[in-house]
């Protein structure tokens, strides 16, 4: 495939590698900065809970670990519902955070991170894997106790040994759901690095993208102290934090379609 029909693909809604499906995974994972990283990372996963529940969208738990403190080391979530790809999809990548954390007695500022990845969820996949690729592992879910915690193993682990993978399904009641959502998980990473390695290919002639989906790259700040959040890509910056932080993402979301940015 040559540069103009990878771009024609991408820029049309009606083929399949450009379409825009409307169930994405969310996955949310603490970064630098320890506890206060992993209370930050809890902070993103319920600003996106929010947004979505204004868009009307299902939102779900997959899989989550903690920090000692209670926030996400990793949280993983299913979205389903009209446009939900299409707009969330610029939200791949570091998310900083600038504040004087609740543990911090001298009211020093630290600054910590979180990473984002959405990824599309496709009814066609656009590979195959072989399943003697697969590792396959059962356990219990965890539970606060009584009744709520499973005695069969329901969770599920699929590790994909050609690339190191490593996606876990938990919060389903049946092993077979928990399997059959790890393995769609499965498939849109899988599909993401491909697409990835192509866009890496295709490079040079992408300088009217913003950024590279690439979540090792930080593309927003929220800076509690000058109530301001500020997207690194297109150099703009909004006000009202905690409306952000209550799911007021909008006119953010909004901004990055407007701005003429091709996926």
């Amino acid at each position: 495939m040559d540069w103009e029909e990878w771009k024609k693909n991408k820029e049309n809604p009606e083929t399949e590698t450009g379409e825009f499906p409307n169930e994405v995974v969310l996955e949310v994972r603490a970064g630098a900065g320890g506890n206060e990283a992993s209370l930050f990372a809890t902070e993103l996963a319920a600003m996106y809970q929010k947004y979505a529940a204004q868009q009307g969208w299902g939102f779900s738990k997959i899989h989550q670990s903690q920090s000692s403190a209670g926030g996400y080391k990793e949280a993983v979530f299913e979205l389903r519902g009209q446009g939900v790809y299409k707009k969330l999809r610029h939200e791949t990548g570091v998310h900083r955070v600038q504040r004087v954390p609740v543990t911090e007695k001298t009211g020093r500022i630290h600054t910590s991170t979180a990473s984002v990845a959405v990824l599309p969820i496709r009814k066609k996949h656009k590979m195959e894997i072989n399943p003697g690729d697969l590792q396959v592992e059962f356990s219990r879910s965890g539970g606060a106790g009584g009744q709520n915690v499973n005695k069969v193993e329901t969770a599920v682990r699929i590790i994909h040994k050609p690339t190191g993978l490593d996606v876990r399904s938990t919060e389903e009641r049946s092993q077979l759901k928990n399997r059959e959502r790890a393995m769609s998980i499965l498939y849109a990473k899988l599909e993401a690095l491909q697409t990835e390695a192509e866009e890496k290919k295709y490079s040079a002639e992408r300088k009217n993208q913003i950024g590279t989906a690439d979540r090792s790259e930080k593309i927003r700040t929220y800076n509690f102290a000058q109530d301001r959040v500020t997207d690194h890509r297109l150099k703009k910056s909004w006000h009202n934090l905690p409306a952000v932080m209550d799911g007021d993402i909008g006119s953010i979301i909004d901004f990055l379609e407007s701005d003429g940015i091709s996926a």
